[in-house]
């Protein structure tokens, strides 16, 4: 039987959390490193699962490769192998041999990739006959997870004749895109985009000690915390108002849900505020991990919402939009998926569960997003907890420090 956590709120939060580091950005470090040669070690690399995958695969003697849940690894790797001399497996988790990766893979194929489907036609498992690609023209859908988009961008200065890719339709995530070319800038790769076009001449990538910034999208589930609980003050070291990342954002829209930011020279202060909007309206389309956060806060803080642009949250660690409308609707409040994209609650309610265990589909940001809901709600089950070490494996600890009480159920 899975685990479950019982979590009781604290009368206040005052506290300092330090961080994890960024996924996101610890993920792209680990295959720059790797291209550049460097002899550098990453400084502040995560230690969440998505990125361990990533070294165990460098560190393996093996050339059959289990990324688990890590769809960053399962993409970012693919294209990295594809380039590589050698024959390589890459597989993951049954959910992850559910999520389709074919733009990548037909993609690589017509830049001279070798990749052959283990199992069914468009999903991994996948064999990899690595070798160096030959480059050249391409022409991808921007609706696609911009991991594809990342994945091709940073293996594209090794390819004989670079890499043209020609992006049509709205692009989804496309901070995620812009992080990945600052970051191959600061290893001495220029990549250039222009309108739907971006530009990647074949160049050699300079070995630099990189350095990852703390995370923002785990910032996020505090802004929940301090937004649901009157006067609380939180204190997190290490985040940057000028940041690589797109979830930062997270600070210009919890101002609207009452929750302030002063940023200090080491982090930032957030403080609870009595200032809070009526409805809440967003396109979450370049920051679409911040969704679950902000669904779970305007539902426990009564705010009606519309979200729009976020359709890659249906091929995630799990169809994030139906996980929402199932788990709140536990607890009360009836969202509906209005068209592609859209997400809404209109301030409907339905009779509540009795004591509810919320599921967590294997999915780290389902756990931390619905934690908060313990403040209005005086207490909450989560199953199977230990889905955070994902991206933030101590989320529970920094809980406790925090003052909350969690009652280990089986």
């Amino acid at each position: 039987m899975q685990s479950r956590y019982k979590i009781f709120p604290p009368d206040a939060i005052h506290t300092t959390v330090q961080l994890p580091a960024s996924k996101s950005m610890s993920n792209r470090a680990l295959i720059l490193n790797a291209l550049s040669l460097s002899p550098y070690t990453i400084r502040n690399l995560s230690d969440c699962e998505d990125t361990r995958v990533i070294i165990d695969a460098f560190n393996s003697d093996s050339n059959v490769f289990d990324v688990k849940g890590a769809g960053t690894a399962m993409r970012f790797l693919t294209a990295f192998l594809a380039g590589m001399e050698g024959e390589w497996i890459i597989r993951g988790s049954k959910r992850m041999h559910e999520r389709p990766i074919h733009p990548l893979v037909e993609t690589l194929t017509a830049l001279g990739a070798e990749i052959d489907y283990l199992e069914k036609d468009g999903f991994p498992p996948l064999r990899i006959k690595g070798r160096k690609l030959k480059g050249g023209e391409v022409y991808l859908s921007g609706n696609i997870s911009s991991q594809f988009i990342s994945a091709l961008l940073m293996v594209a200065p090794l390819m004989e004749n670079g890499l043209i890719m020609h992006i049509e339709k709205k692009i989804v995530s496309k901070p995620y895109i812009d992080l990945t070319m600052a970051m191959m800038a600061q290893c001495g790769v220029t990549a250039k985009w222009s309108g739907n076009d971006i530009l990647v001449k074949p160049q050699q990538y300079q070995p630099i000690e990189l350095v990852v910034e703390t995370d923002w999208s785990a910032a996020s589930y505090w802004y929940e915390l301090v937004a649901l609980m009157p006067g609380a003050e939180v204190k997190l070291p290490g985040l940057k108002k000028k940041s690589l990342q797109g979830d930062a954002n997270v600070a210009n829209l919890f101002s609207d849900l009452g929750v302030t930011t002063e940023y200090l020279e080491d982090g930032a202060i957030i403080r609870h505020a009595k200032k809070k909007a009526k409805k809440f309206f967003h396109d979450f389309v370049n920051e679409p991990d911040l969704a679950q956060t902000f669904a779970a806060t305007c539902c426990f803080m009564g705010i009606p919402f519309i979200f729009s642009g976020i359709q890659s949250l249906k091929i995630k660690e799990t169809d994030r939009v139906q996980a929402l409308i199932n788990e709140l609707k536990k607890l009360g409040f009836v969202l509906r998926e209005n068209g592609i994209g859209m997400l809404e609650w209109d301030g409907e309610r339905c009779f509540p569960e009795k004591g509810p265990a919320i599921d967590t589909y294997d999915d780290h940001r389902m756990a931390m997003s619905f934690t908060p809901g313990a403040i209005p709600l005086q207490s909450l089950i989560i199953n199977d907890p230990h889905v955070v070490t994902k991206s933030y494996p101590l989320f529970w600890d920094d809980l406790k420090k925090a003052g909350f009480t969690i009652e280990e159920e089986n």
